[in-house]
């Protein structure tokens, strides 16, 4: 429920999720969240194309959240750097693993907010289990021709090399009742297997002749997905493309060549009313448990910078 808090003499409500940041160009509309950096809201010609959920509401199935300093799990959150062992707290008890990162519940104050254009900034300074400093922006920009770009920076404002990785999390929804009935597209050759924790064992497989090959677009159906994706093809600018649509309105989401692994997710886990409504397609700099496998982990030296860029265009018949 919002908070009050006292402002000029008089009690101001505010939403759980803190200050909300509209922006917009031609037809598409876009509310990011102080809280946690989240996208809540991406309309074209006033239809979502992600799950929505209210501004007073903490986002369902971590819908729209932004991950760092790593996306996804790590085993047991126990992982070495530089020959000392960290142990981060367990964020994801049940399964004994330490999941999403450390700012997704921070507070991203704006340091931009135009028009069609915000830009957010966070400090993560040190705490147990991550003795490294790191400031973090995340612009989210909106235009009418290409709809929405996404772009995450980290730098390392610490005087020792640090592991990164980063993740975001948006629910795509093409307004069917269920996403049984509508097509995907998926550009990736191989998954990532992983055990009843989420952590992955062995290396990745060939996804030829397996019900999650969706490199040739079809209906999704009923089957449960919850799978980590990479060898992702790509068009001639580095980008490869997810597609999912119905009828005449397809949402498509980019990713740029920083992102080589996906988690595809079909929501059976969410609430009653929010289950299979929506497919949760995580773009992922590195898979499960990298602060561990050390797979695709960007190790950050002091002062450098690092960003990576994704995006949505929906369209519409």
């Amino acid at each position: 429920m919002a908070r009050e808090v006292r402002g000029a003499g008089r009690l101001v409500m505010i939403p759980i999720t803190g200050t909300q940041y509209d922006i917009s160009a031609g037809d598409y509309q876009a509310t990011v969240t102080e809280l946690g950096a989240g996208l809540r809201v991406l309309r074209y010609r006033g239809q979502p194309a992600i799950m929505e959920y209210v501004a007073d509401e903490l986002p369902p199935g971590s819908a729209g959240q932004l991950f760092a300093p790593w996306p996804n799990r790590i085993d047991n959150g126990l992982y070495t750097i530089g020959g000392t062992q960290h142990q981060l707290d367990l964020s994801e008890p049940a399964k004994g693993n330490a999941i999403h990162g450390l700012t997704h519940w921070g507070a991203w104050p704006a340091v931009v907010h135009a028009a069609n254009r915000v830009v957010l900034r966070h400090m993560l300074l040190g705490r147990k289990g991550y003795p490294f400093c790191l400031e973090l922006k995340i612009e989210y920009l909106v235009k009418g021709d290409t709809g929405l770009r996404v772009t995450t920076t980290a730098r390392n404002t610490g005087s020792q090399s640090t592991p990164y990785g980063t993740g975001s999390h948006p629910y795509l929804t093409v307004g069917a009742p269920l996403i049984d009935e509508c097509m995907l597209a998926l550009p990736a050759s191989r998954w990532l297997p992983t055990d009843e924790r989420g952590i992955p064992v062995g290396e990745s497989k060939d996804c030829t002749g397996t019900f999650i090959d969706f490199r040739d677009a079809r209906e999704l159906g009923t089957p449960c997905l919850d799978h980590t994706f990479t060898g992702l093809k790509r068009d001639d600018g580095g980008r490869a493309w997810i597609r999912l649509s119905r009828g005449q309105r397809q949402v498509s989401l980019w990713v740029n060549d920083t992102y080589e692994w996906l988690q595809v997710f079909t929501g059976e886990t969410l609430a009653p009313g929010r289950r299979r409504t929506a497919l949760a397609v995580e773009p992922m700099t590195c898979p499960p448990n990298a602060f561990v496998t050390g797979m695709d982990l960007i190790m950050l030296d002091p002062g450098t910078t690092v960003s990576h860029t994704w995006g949505i265009i929906i369209a519409a018949g």
